[in-house]
């Protein structure tokens, strides 16, 4: 991890907004019309693949669980889930230090690239007074975060001087995909940090954005630090 980027890209449940439990909690009140089964299975399935979006997991659930499932069966799954959520994310808790870590990286472009609807991700970000902070744009479904990063590079994006912040396994698998270096934060993540380590060895793992922007700024002291001793010793 460097000590400073050009681009911060952000996951949003479990790193901007404490949404993963208000999500997990309508995947399985939604399902629980196909049965307690199928209720179980996709909450386990949202749980593995943290950063996929309700669009590929319910379609996931109606192929295992009701495939002759018409598409307006599909549709009332989406309307079930997102009349549950939409209210809770307007009140859930925000990233400790968000608003002072944007002020610490103001000469950077900060993006959204969520698994979460994007109609929906910009009008809660909108009405919570947080789109603002996000100058690069808000991104999410249906279009998946491969594919938007892919978009983002092509328009100029340096993965290179770019940093992932995720809390889930696939947030982590999307950045290394492009070279993009990545860090983990555990608060509000339904991955346990001992996963990460399992998985993602190399991964620096922070709380949350407050000890981020702590670590970064740190690692700048440094090495403003050392440079300032170079330049006296000549």
């Amino acid at each position: 991890m460097k000590s400073h980027y050009q681009h911060y890209l952000f996951d949003c449940d479990g790193v901007i907004l404490d949404a993963n439990r208000v999500k997990t909690d309508a995947f399985g009140d939604c399902a629980e019309v196909y049965g307690s089964a199928a209720k179980a299975d996709l909450v386990a399935y949202h749980q593995q693949t943290g950063g996929v979006s309700r669009y590929q997991k319910f379609r996931w659930l109606l192929d295992k669980y009701a495939p002759q499932a018409s598409e307006a069966d599909y549709q009332a799954l989406l309307e079930c889930y997102a009349q549950r959520v939409y209210d809770q994310l307007l009140s859930c808790a925000s990233a400790p230090g968000l608003t002072e870590f944007r002020a610490q990286t103001s000469a950077s472009s900060w993006t959204v690239i969520s698994g979460g609807d994007q109609k929906e991700l910009r009008d809660i970000f909108k009405q919570r007074g947080l789109a603002k902070l996000f100058d690069g744009g808000i991104f999410g479904s249906p279009t998946d975060k491969m594919t938007h990063l892919e978009q983002l590079i092509t328009a100029g994006v340096e993965p290179q001087t770019s940093l992932f912040i995720g809390d889930s396994i696939y947030d982590l698998q999307c950045a290394k995909a492009f070279a993009i270096d990545s860090v983990f934060v555990s608060d509000w993540s339904e991955v346990s940090p001992e996963t990460v380590r399992n998985q993602a060895p190399q991964t620096p793992i922070f709380k949350n954005i407050a000890e981020l922007a702590t670590a970064l700024s740190g690692q700048s002291m440094t090495t403003a630090t050392s440079g300032n001793k170079d330049s006296e010793h000549g």
